[in-house]
Formats: C-alpha cells, sequence, structure tokens
C-alpha cells in the first residue's frame, strides 16, 4: 500500500509545483530598466502580486574557457576558482586577498512560504550549505593569478563583510560582530575571536557587511530586513533594515540610518568622504518597481520601508499607514533598477583601468530572480562628478557582462573590490571563481608582503 500512496503524494507536489509555476509567472514588466535608473528613475504605478513573479534563470556554470565580456581594451581572467559559493572579498595590507565562501544560515522549514523560499533560492544556486570560512588569496609571484590559498578562518556563521583596523580583523556573522587578532602576513589564524556585538541574524536577509570609520574608532553594519514590508509583524524587525553604528571599545551600536531595506555594499566616495551603500528594494509590485539604488548614508536619514519606497510612494500594502512619516522620509540618490539585486560597491580612487574609469563607482548586480525580463547579473559603472556624486543624467554602464545567457545564468556577481594594482577583482558565488578585470601594459603586482593600503571596497 505505500506504494501507490507515495505515488499520490509525488503527483499532487507535482501538480502544486506546476500550479504554482504557472500562478506565479506573472506579468512581464512595461519598462526597460534603464527606465528605471538614474537619479530621477520612472516611478510608475505599483501591479501588487499576491504570488511573487518567479523566473530564475538556471545556474549552469562556465564553460571551459568562457569567461565574462570587460570593455574593449581591458582584460579578463581567473584571479582564483574552485572556490565554495565566494560572496565577498577583503584587500589586507599586503596584497592578499580575504573571500568569505559563505552562503545563508539554514532557513525555517516549516509552512508553503519558507518551502516555496527554498526551493527559489535553491534553483537560483543558493541553495548550497554555508562553508562559513574565510579564504586567504595569495598572489605570491605577481601574474595576477592566485597561487597559494589558505583557510584562514573557520567555524564562523554565515560570514560576510571583514574590516581591519590596525592589528584586529572584525568579521561580521549573521548575527554577531566578532574581533580577532593579525599580524601582517599571517595565513591562518587559529586564536578564538571575541564577540564586539550581537545583532538580529538570519531570517529574510542574512548578509552583514562592516566597514571602519576613517579613524578606525567606528565600525558601521549593514543588517536587512527579516520580511519583505513587514508582513511578519515589525516586532521582528526591531534593530533591522538599518546601518547600525558600532563602538568597538564600549561593544555597543546605536542605528546609524533606517528604512533601508536590505543594504549591503559599504564603501567612502573618496571626494566627499560620505559613506555609500546599495539597497534592495522591496518585491510584488510588478517587474518595473521598486528600483533597487544606491545612496549616501546620512546619520539619523530614514529611507521609507516598509511604509513607502523612493521619497515618499507611500506602499498601501503595509498597516498601519503611516502618513506621519512621510514628511521626514529621504529619497535615495540613484536608481540602479527593479529587482537587480545590487551587492558590491566600490570606488574607482585607486583604479587602473584607464581614464574612462577615473571617478565613479563599481556595483556588482546579482541579478533578478521575480522579473521578467530578468535583470541585473552584471557589475555595473556609474560615473561620478566632481561634486561626489553621479554627474547630471547619469546612467549605470555595462562594464562586466556575459553572466546571463539566454535563460541560463553562468555567473552570479557579488562582491567587487580593487586589488593592489588597481584592477577589479569580483566575487562569482554561481561560477565559484573570483575575476580579475585588468587593463594592458598595468604595473604588474608586487609580490606579497611588500606595503600597500587595506581596503574593502
Amino acid at each position: 500500500m505505500k506504494k501507490p500512496i507515495l505515488i499520490i503524494v509525488a503527483l499532487l507536489l507535482l501538480g502544486f509545483a506546476t500550479a504554482f509555476y504557472f500562478v506565479s509567472r506573472g506579468k512581464p514588466a512595461l519598462l526597460s530598466v534603464d527606465a528605471v535608473t538614474g537619479a530621477k528613475p520612472t516611478i510608475s504605478s505599483p501591479r501588487p502580486e499576491k504570488l511573487p513573479t518567479v523566473n530564475i534563470a538556471d545556474p549552469v556554470g562556465w564553460p571551459n574557457g568562457a569567461k565574462p565580456d570587460a570593455p574593449k581594451g581591458l582584460n579578463v581572467a581567473a584571479f582564483a576558482d574552485k572556490l565554495d559559493h565566494p560572496r565577498w572579498m577583503y584587500l589586507l595590507p599586503n596584497g592578499d586577498v580575504l573571500v568569505a565562501e559563505t552562503n545563508s544560515p539554514p532557513r525555517e522549514t516549516g509552512g508553503i512560504k519558507n518551502w516555496i523560499m527554498r526551493t527559489l533560492m535553491g534553483r537560483a544556486g543558493a541553495g548550497v550549505p554555508s562553508a562559513n570560512r574565510i579564504t586567504l588569496l595569495r598572489d605570491g609571484d605577481g601574474d595576477g593569478k592566485v597561487d597559494q590559498r589558505t583557510v584562514f578562518l573557520e567555524g564562523l556563521n554565515s560570514p560576510f563583510g571583514m574590516a581591519l583596523v590596525g592589528n584586529t580583523l572584525y568579521v561580521a556573522n549573521t548575527d554577531s560582530v566578532m574581533a580577532f587578532p593579525y599580524e601582517t602576513g599571517q595565513t591562518k589564524i587559529t586564536a578564538k575571536g571575541t564577540r564586539i556585538v550581537a545583532i538580529p541574524g538570519g531570517d529574510g536577509h542574512w548578509a552583514r557587511n562592516v566597514i571602519a570609520s576613517p579613524d578606525g574608532k567606528l565600525l558601521y553594519v549593514t543588517v536587512g530586513s527579516a520580511s519583505n514590508i513587514g508582513e511578519n509583524g515589525m516586532d521582528k524587525e526591531v534593530n533591522r533594515a538599518a546601518v547600525l553604528e558600532v563602538d568597538p571599545a564600549k561593544k555597543s551600536f546605536r542605528i546609524y540610518a533606517t528604512g533601508l531595506r536590505n543594504p549591503n555594499g559599504l564603501a567612502y566616495e573618496p571626494k566627499t568622504g560620505c559613506l555609500w551603500t546599495t539597497v534592495n528594494e522591496r518585491d510584488m509590485l510588478g517587474g518595473d518597481l521598486v528600483p533597487d539604488y544606491m545612496t549616501c548614508v546620512e546619520f539619523g536619514a530614514d529611507y521609507g520601508w516598509p511604509n513607502s519606497y523612493w521619497g515618499g510612494y507611500q506602499d498601501n500594502r503595509v498597516e498601519p499607514y503611516r502618513p506621519d512619516r512621510l514628511e521626514y522620509v529621504k529619497r535615495p540618490d540613484f536608481a540602479l533598477g527593479p529587482h537587480v539585486a545590487a551587492l558590491g560597491l566600490a570606488f574607482a580612487d585607486g583604479a587602473n583601468l584607464g581614464p574612462a574609469y577615473a571617478n565613479g563607482a563599481f556595483i556588482g548586480l546579482h541579478g533578478s530572480w521575480n522579473r521578467t525580463p530578468a535583470s541585473g547579473y552584471k557589475v555595473v559603472w556609474v560615473p561620478f562628478g566632481p561634486n561626489g556624486y553621479p554627474l547630471p543624467g547619469a546612467k549605470p554602464q555595462d562594464f562586466l557582462t556575459g553572466f546571463l545567457v539566454g535563460d541560463e545564468a553562468r555567473g552570479r556577481p557579488v562582491g567587487v573590490i580593487k586589488d593592489r594594482t588597481g584592477a577589479l577583482l569580483v566575487a562569482d558565488d554561481v561560477g565559484n571563481t573570483i575575476w580579475r578585470v585588468s587593463a594592458p601594459g598595468a604595473a604588474p603586482a608586487a609580490p606579497a608582503g611588500a606595503p600597500a593600503h587595506a581596503s574593502g571596497s
């Protein structure tokens, strides 16, 4: 009797999955991605969805010899391959590169919603268990390829961001900021870390980035929301959807800016010194809403989530209605497009990629799972002006493409940093590779151990 029952259950699950697929395909976007970018994006009427649109590129990896496409005159090569879901990177003073091989902590197992989310993340290539480690990559001979790799830190909890201050390396786990002793040139840390602060972890948006203030006295940490629009109750969102300011000496933190649904990248703009972040906005308002963005984060600013978006457009799905809050909501500085999943952020100071890429920002767009046609799946360049903001009328420009071919994802870009020569490194968590974009004739890297500045951007 067991076999017929199993067959019936399997057919029911197949029928449910098929029905979900057809119901959730949603309606195609009406606008181009480009129309929903820049300082003044088109903000169209919302088209609320009962179920999210599902359009996930099949993660296939890179065929032998294939690689992303860079602008004419620039070279692309693998800096390191055969990694385990590389997401974020950090440049150490001697030129070594740290990479967080990481993924979401185990998600809740109960309920249809959680089953759907696990299924979607698995189809997007994000369902693998987290390696929970940081690996050190060293280019000892300066040829632009890694020739030594070691497990630098392990036993972490979905680590992401890293920041070095003096001889202390800070690591942002999904639920804490940890401190470890570090000596220049060492290839492994065995010392037990010290927890600086506990922060809300897991649940929805799990990745936590960290950057130090210029004087090294404070840390800034991104904490994404636990939900799409607070539908599980705002008591679950305490100290979330925010950038936190951490005081390591006091082992305390406060909210620096709020209303940021899922902030990720952090980098200081070199002319103004302003701290910028990339933010993933909300879902299920259609393929044209809401644009993900990058913005200069001001202390005390409120960017609206969950009640509103893009500086005051009310989200009527959110209760209670808060018209009092709209008066104080700040509009983001630059839209990057709807559902592009903006993650990595690096400004061009110190880059060695030619005059076209001397003043601006590189942004890693991880790629949509809920827009038809798909958006993101590339690294873009946003040119800045002398005032430290994007040029008037600027739009994101393609910089590194070829990750998406038809409905297949060869890779998905995440973190972006500059190496010690000014080349750009791009972490690809589907291709399990770090790509290096360089200019012909650029100075080769000095062997590891020579002086260089530390940078997470």
